[in-house]
């Protein structure tokens, strides 16, 4: 049951985080991309200065504290990496080349976590792997900057995934969300502070919506993470950009292709047969368990 619940998680994460990406396109190119993105991690941070003084004024010496700063270092730098990505290549890219983050979590999940790599789910990340490729149909003619600097934020942001798993099995889903918003807010900042533009009203107003939908979503992803491993997690990780091209073209009349739709079609695919095979082998260790009682 914990593997659907945690799935179920995750979906809702995915929405999440595809809103997040909707209100940022609508916003536009006007803030700068640092500055944007430290005016969206502060305004978190306001609301959880109370947590932040216990956590790292009088509990100085808690435990997991290099963890939680090593998270916090790592999604930061993620975080500049993608903003630069996305003032350089289109948004949709910016997207496909951030699902490969899965690919490099399960792998280091199985290699540092000791976490299982069943065949299934081997095969639940390939077939996932060839969707994204199939939707973003790579060229010969190389790698520009913009997407290498994305490449090297999906080494970053799975850093910080796998780091968040490691928290969560002794820290509470607040602590490490807070942890979160302060330690990349004080990583953007030097950063803002050098490409600063004042924004408007209404600016800032649409960043507070995404800082509260980013939040969010940060904390259904920690519980998704506390009830199941990140192999079962991770590849309905891969929804998301279902959600990113309704909204798309809903909101900004993106035309969906056929290639698109066939990738998306392996995605979906491949995230409903991890659900019915983390809920198949719950059900059979749940069987051997009664029989043996």
């Amino acid at each position: 049951m914990k593997n659907l619940q945690a799935i179920f998680w995750m979906v809702v994460t995915t929405l999440l985080f595809a809103i997040v990406t909707g209100i940022v396109r609508y916003i536009g190119s006007d803030i700068p991309a640092p500055v944007a993105a430290f005016i969206r991690y502060i305004i978190s941070t306001i609301f959880f200065i109370p947590l932040i003084v216990r956590m790292f004024i009088f509990e100085r010496n808690r435990r997991n504290r290099r963890v939680y700063w090593s998270r916090g270092l790592a999604h930061g730098f993620g975080v500049i990496l993608w903003f630069f990505a996305m003032a350089r290549i289109p948004v949709s890219e910016v997207t496909a080349i951030g699902y490969i983050t899965p690919i490099f979590v399960s792998i280091a999940a199985f290699i540092f976590l000791k976490e299982t790599l069943s065949i299934s789910i081997i095969g639940a990340l390939a077939i996932c792997m060839i969707g994204m490729i199939i939707i973003i149909r790579p060229t010969t003619s190389g790698i520009a900057t913009g997407q290498l600097s994305m490449i090297i934020a999906t080494l970053f942001f799975a850093a910080s995934y796998i780091l968040a798993k490691k928290l969560s099995e002794t820290e509470s889903t607040l602590e490490i969300l807070v942890a979160l918003n302060f330690i990349v807010t004080l990583t953007l900042a030097p950063f803002a502070i050098a490409f600063w533009v004042t924004p408007s009203l209404q600016e800032v107003l649409f960043l507070g919506v995404v800082a509260l939908f980013a939040t969010a979503g940060h904390f259904t992803m920690t519980i998704a993470l506390k009830l199941a491993p990140i192999t079962i997690t991770q590849p309905i990780s891969y929804v998301q950009i279902v959600w990113a091209s309704g909204i798309g073209f809903i909101f900004f009349g993106e035309t969906i292709s056929l290639w698109f739709t066939l990738g998306a079609a392996l995605i979906i695919l491949s995230s409903l047969y991890v659900t019915y095979t983390s809920s198949a082998n719950q059900n059979k260790d749940l069987r051997s368990l009664a029989a043996k009682n």
